[in-house]
């Protein structure tokens, strides 16, 4: 199961360390204690909105930006689920799991259009 505050904590830390900056700081600046701050990076700790604009405003980022990162970040942990998951499925289900086709929807041209999952697995590291 994906995480979206391990994801999130994730993101945040690797801002914070690219900018070279403590816990401390950054919890200082966000006025968020040390402890929660680290919790949150963690993925212990689910951040609310607040809290992670003051966080974003601490590390001087935009909250869509670090929201981006968590996007992306979420679909490669996805993809790689599913490709774990396909993995177990019997032969003759696989077809039908490395294709999805969508059709129109209500005042949607009608265009058929197929995505597929990439050809390798994906692996995704925590930091």
């Amino acid at each position: 199961m994906i995480l979206l505050r391990r994801l999130l904590g994730d993101v945040l830390r690797r801002q914070r360390q690219r900018q070279g900056r403590t816990l401390r700081e950054v919890s200082s600046s966000a006025r968020v204690s040390l402890g929660y701050l680290s919790e949150v990076e963690r993925g212990q700790k689910e951040a609310s909105s607040e809290l992670l604009s003051a966080i974003c405003d601490a590390l001087d980022v935009r909250m869509s930006q670090v929201m981006r990162e968590v996007s992306d970040e979420l679909s490669l942990a996805e993809l790689a689920e599913s490709a774990t998951a396909s993995e177990k499925v019997p032969a003759p289900m696989r077809p039908m799991l490395n294709s999805v086709s969508v059709t129109s929807v209500t005042g949607v041209p009608d265009e058929r259009v197929t995505i597929k999952p990439p050809k390798e697995a994906v692996d995704v590291v925590a930091a």
